[in-house]
This record gives C-alpha cells, structure tokens and sequence, in this order.
C-alpha cells in the first residue's frame, strides 16, 4: 500500500498522575504503525503543562516540554488520569486550543477528555470519558453530548474512556488515514482483537471470559443501577428468564448470588467514592442505594472489616 509522504506531527500532552499504560496505548501504536508500514508516518513529542517533569502514576518520569511553547502540531493528543481541577489552568486551555486550531485530529485519553471540556475543544460534540467521571462530566459539561462507551469518534474529535479502549482509538485513527490494513497489522502486533462492537458500554467491574450474555446483562443493569437498586425479579423481568433461573446462572458463571454481586458492586462504588472523592458518607451512603447511613454502615463494615470512615482516613494517610 502507498502512505502519505506526508509524516504527521503529533503532539501527547502528559499530566501529572497520568496512567503509564493510558500513555502507551497514545504512543505504541503510533510506533507499530510506522515500523509496519516501514516508514515514519507519525513522529511525536511528549509535552508537558509547565517547565517541570510530569511524574505519572507508576513513578515513570516524563522530561518537561512545555505546552506552551510547542510547534503546530497534526494530531494533538492529551492523556490525563487523577487530580483534574488543579491542572486545568488558563494556560493550559489556552495552549490546547492553540494547538487544536491547526490539528487534523484531537483526542483526549482517561481524564484527558475533562481537559478538552475544559478548553471548549469538545463543544457540540459527542465525546466519553472514563466511567468513573461520566455522570459529574456530563452534568458539568451540558454543552456536550457524553456517552457511556469505550471510545467515541465524532469525526476528527476522538475520545476514549481508558487505556484499553484508547489502543481501539487508536488503530480507528491510523485505519481513517493509511487504511483498515494497516490498522489490522497494528492490532495484530499486539496480539490484540479489538471488540466486535466498541461503542459498548463501559464496565466498572470486570467479569469471567466465560460469562453467559445474560449475566453480562444483569451485571449492565445492575451496574447501571447502583443509586437506585432494582429488585431481583423486575432485573429478571427486564431479561426474560425467571428469577430462580437467574440465581442458577449466577451461580454457575461467579460462584455468588445476584443480590450478593449486586451489593458488591455497589459496596465497590462506595469505595471508590470514599477514596477518590471528598463526598460526606452519608451522601455516599444514598448514592450507593443505601436508605439510611446506618444501613450502609453495617454493609460496608462487613464487606471491608472496617469502617467507612475508619477507611478513607487510612487511605489518606497511605498516600
């Protein structure tokens, strides 16, 4: 196949607290694609906020370059990943859209979309983000149209969920300019088969590789449904099965019961609301399904043999 003469400058603007593998899934395929099509189609700069290195979550270190400073570039790309709001500067948007104004593609990856949002790059577009911020990212950003899926491409605006889904991204990108083979012999360097459909949704928790479809739907819709619970037998309505075949099946793909699943899931959610956010518990408490905070108390202390509070002051002293 013949590629463009033409070597695409791209741009990877890395924040602080970033995920290593979200950084790979930006880059790595870029380099497969050059080294499977025998040539440089895209060279690329790491860039950072500010004239400082970027420590990213495993301890990695990425030398600064700042932002501000860089040349135009073809595909800008930003991957983020914890402690949003603090980074998201005037300058840095300002540098974003600078940069977005002349690029063919612009892609946020993890938190990077929330950036983009920041920077109005992502207005009247349909974007997603990672599942963990889809809810506060759509009621802070009403000016987007936000779904819930590994990744979404609304023209040359692509955005990602996670690291997994930015490689999917990703080979869409590079099969858009230098055809499906190319992006085929990407995947397949890898070892890698992307899902048949990439617009499903996000998962909060993985399940077994040999999960039945219907358990795959129950946990959706339980997951779906965390704040407000669905009884067993409206979620075995809702597939079409009967509730004892339901706990049967259960039973046989994870070794528990629905309700069991159902109230680890979102015992789960309280956790991460615990960990990674200032909510009060007794909020928590009503966000996970709970009708009182005394109910929750209990469930939580039995799931984590220790209190919530007891738990996130832990955590933070962990830090």
């Amino acid at each position: 196949m013949t590629y463009s003469a033409e070597i695409a400058r791209v741009g990877i603007v890395v924040l602080e607290d970033s995920n290593t593998l979200s950084l790979a899934a930006a880059a790595d395929p870029l380099r497969a694609a050059n080294r499977q099509a025998g040539r440089m189609l895209y060279r690329w700069h790491f860039l950072t906020p500010g004239p400082a290195d970027v420590v990213l979550t495993s301890g990695l270190a990425i030398p600064e370059r700042p932002v501000a400073g860089a040349d135009p570039v073809d595909l800008l790309i930003v991957v983020a990943g914890f402690a949003l709001e603090p980074q998201a500067t005037p300058a840095l948007g300002a540098a974003l859209r600078r940069l977005a104004g002349g690029a063919r593609w612009v892609a946020g990856i993890d938190g990077g979309p929330r950036m983009l949002a920041r920077a109005g790059l992502l207005d009247g577009h349909r974007a997603t983000t990672h599942w963990e911020d889809l809810e506060p990212f759509a009621r802070r950003f009403p000016e987007i149209t936000v779904e819930n899926a590994r990744f979404v491409a609304d023209g040359a605006v692509l955005t990602s969920g996670g690291a997994a889904p930015a490689i999917e991204m990703m080979l869409h990108l590079i099969g858009a300019e230098h055809g499906a083979d190319l992006a085929a012999q990407v995947a397949g360097s890898f070892i890698y088969e992307p899902p048949v459909q990439p617009a499903r949704p996000q998962r909060r928790k993985g399940l077994p590789a040999g999960a039945s479809q219907v358990t795959v739907r129950v946990h959706a819709l339980m997951e779906a449904r965390t704040e407000d619970p669905m009884r067993l037998p409206d979620i075995a309505r809702a597939i079409g099965i009967s509730p004892r075949a339901l706990q049967m099946r259960f039973r046989r793909d994870l070794g528990t019961t629905p309700q069991a699943h159902y109230l680890s899931l979102r015992l789960g959610e309280a956790e991460r609301l615990l960990r990674d956010t200032e909510t009060p518990v007794q909020d928590i408490a009503l966000a996970t399904g709970f009708s009182s905070q005394s109910a929750f108390a209990r469930a939580f202390a039995a799931w984590a043999g220790q209190s919530a509070s007891s738990y996130r002051t832990s955590f933070r002293r962990a830090q």
